[in-house]
């Protein structure tokens, strides 16, 4: 299908908008990155050597590409529609699912970072300067509170549970439960010092802790520390799906399995993806990885094997939704949606 470029460019900053919207805030440097994205120029991971896996990014045509300048990073998904956060921008976008628009560019704190995340009618998003979190309304597209509570790291990660958002706070180890009703924090749980990033999954909160080689979980009903458990070297980001805590070990370029009912490691899967950034998702009934020059690494959780990797330019951020694959490529600017049926 012929790619569909999205948005109109901002002669003004070089950025795109969306006819008849002014930008958001002059931006940065397009290097104006978080901690995240800092090793443009490292060495290429090795990837996984398995005859038959390897493919390249040219390959890929993408079904749309939205253009948002800055630095497209994190995102979320919610019923239609794909968020995604912009650091240097201080601006999250709605990418609409059903046009191929960018159908908003909406201001939050300033430089948003560590993960976004859904519910109770809002899109919630962090920002490391401020120290804030930033809510934001599904039905107005604008920001309707803020939160005076922020990230412990710029890597990391927010959740949403059935009745609260959750957001490693405190580099010492504090994991902070927010309270939509009244948008404060109602209780803190003590954690490992230097978690970072945490994924709700089955009646619990699960925190990584890169420093310890560390999965915690935490009870959602009594905010208590009930398990901890071994990983891969530097685990950080995670995923949830086939009934399995996922982490993206950044040590080692693995992926940790952790079963969520018996709280044991199930497998340890070679990805060959080493080093800093980098994200992992679940959609499809597949895992999805993301890091720079490997921008699409899929696993399939019946082998525990990488069945496909893709390798070339692109990769940051990456999300599987509404029959397509979300593609954050940092560097390049822009985020892609993919079609997974044309992937070879």
């Amino acid at each position: 299908m012929t790619k569909q470029y999205i948005g109109i460019l901002s002669i003004a900053f070089g950025l795109p908008f969306l006819v008849g919207q002014e930008p958001a805030t002059a931006p940065a440097s397009n290097a104006d990155a978080t901690k995240k994205k800092q090793s443009f120029k490292r060495t290429p991971p090795p990837g996984v050597n398995a005859p038959g896996v390897k493919r390249k990014m040219t390959a890929i045509q993408p079904l749309a590409v939205f253009e948002t300048g800055g630095t497209p990073d994190w995102q979320v998904v919610t019923s239609d529609a794909v968020w995604v956060s912009n650091g240097p921008t201080n601006t999250v976008h709605r990418l609409d699912a059903n046009s191929n628009t960018i159908a908003a560019n909406v201001i939050v704190g300033k430089k948003p970072c560590s993960g976004v995340a859904t519910g109770f009618g809002s899109v919630w998003v962090p920002n490391c300067v401020d120290q804030t979190i930033s809510r934001v309304s599904l039905t107005t597209n604008a920001a309707e509170a803020t939160i005076a509570v922020g990230p412990a790291e710029s890597e990391g990660g927010i959740t949403a549970s059935a009745d609260a958002i959750w957001l490693v706070t405190n580099k010492l180890g504090k994991l902070s439960r927010i309270d939509p009703k009244t948008n404060t924090v109602v209780a803190e749980v003590v954690i490992p010092a230097g978690s970072a990033s945490c994924e709700f999954s089955d009646g619990a909160v699960w925190v990584t802790t890169p420093g310890k080689n560390m999965l915690t979980r935490v009870d959602a009903k009594t905010n208590k520390v009930t398990h901890s458990i071994t990983v891969g070297p530097q685990p950080r980001f995670l995923t949830h799906g086939a009934g399995s805590i996922w982490t993206l070990n950044q040590g080692d370029g693995t992926v940790t399995r952790v079963d969520t009912k018996s709280r044991k490691v199930m497998a340890l899967i070679e990805l060959g993806v080493p080093g800093p950034g980098g994200e992992i998702a679940f959609g499809l009934g597949h895992v999805w990885a993301t890091i720079f020059q490997i921008p699409i690494t899929e696993i399939d959780p019946v082998t525990n094997k990488v069945v496909r990797q893709w390798v070339g330019a692109g990769g940051d951020s990456i999300r599987v939704a509404h029959g397509s694959i979300w593609l954050s490529n940092l560097q390049e600017h822009n985020v892609w949606r993919i079609d997974p049926l044309k992937l070879q």
